[in-house]
């Protein structure tokens, strides 16, 4: 397994793999291949982590975890409920979620998020992982009050800075089982796993493939455990994916 990251160093931005514990440079594209090179110099100490994708697209899977649909007093849907965050709501690892003034309460919500690596229309679930470059820590935040007065997704989970993604591409992983935590200020307050997802990771690309053609760099958040709640500036959020990695933002209101 490989973690790729995108980075800045000394005003240059390049992709960077770490394996076996140590950061190099890499050459080449993330979907069409990469050529390892020398160490980084300083390691990922000595680096700005960038979004590691630039994604067209957010395409998420609503109530995807029994547990939150009951948190939420919502009956398990018969099939996913998806909705989009646009590409202008990513930032990367270190970048201030920003509370808009006026819109009440802003939840965290930590996801898996699948990274698509090749062109996906009306793929089938068993060819699902062959369209699949890696997985990816998402960040679905939310301005819930505004969600409860729709009943739509589309402004509520739409505001810029919203889609937190990183801190890399985990790459040559599978669908098996993967803790999910999100953690305020130091303490767990999500903690599932993806065996408990209520349609599959194949189920939901051939979902979503059926409606919606998926570019390379496109994510999939795959929804989100029990334990949502609201973020107050000042606050730092940490998405943990087994496997994966950890996605750590701080929290102000926006200026």
């Amino acid at each position: 397994m490989d973690r790729v990251y995108r980075v800045k160093q000394d005003r240059e931005i390049f992709h960077a793999v770490e394996r076996d514990g140590e950061l190099r440079r890499a050459s080449g594209d993330l979907f069409a291949g990469l050529s390892i090179g020398a160490p980084v110099r300083g390691g990922l100490n000595a680096v700005t982590v960038l979004p590691p994708v630039t994604p067209s697209k957010i395409v998420c899977v609503g109530l995807n975890y029994k547990d939150h649909a009951a948190e939420q007093g919502k009956p398990l849907p018969a099939e996913p409920l998806i909705f989009i965050k646009p590409s202008t709501a990513v930032i990367g690892p270190g970048d201030p979620i920003l509370l808009p003034p006026g819109v009440g309460r802003v939840d965290y919500e930590a996801e898996l998020g699948v990274v698509i690596g090749r062109r996906a229309h009306r793929v089938k679930k068993a060819q699902a992982w062959d369209h699949i470059a890696g997985l990816i820590c998402v960040n679905d935040v939310t301005a819930r009050d505004l969600q409860k007065k729709e009943g739509s997704y589309t402004r509520c989970k739409g505001f810029d800075t919203f889609a937190p993604i990183g801190p890399c591409v985990a790459t040559n992983l599978n669908g098996e089982p993967r803790a999910v935590e999100g953690w305020v200020n130091g303490q767990r307050r999500q903690s599932s796993t993806t065996a408990h997802l209520i349609f599959s990771i194949e189920y939901i690309v051939e979902f979503i493939t059926f409606v919606m053609t998926l570019e390379p760099g496109d994510i999939i958040a795959t929804g989100t455990p029990a334990g949502i709640g609201p973020l107050t500036p000042g606050d730092t959020v940490t998405v943990k994916v087994e496997g994966v990695g950890e996605l750590t933002n701080p929290v102000q209101n926006e200026s």
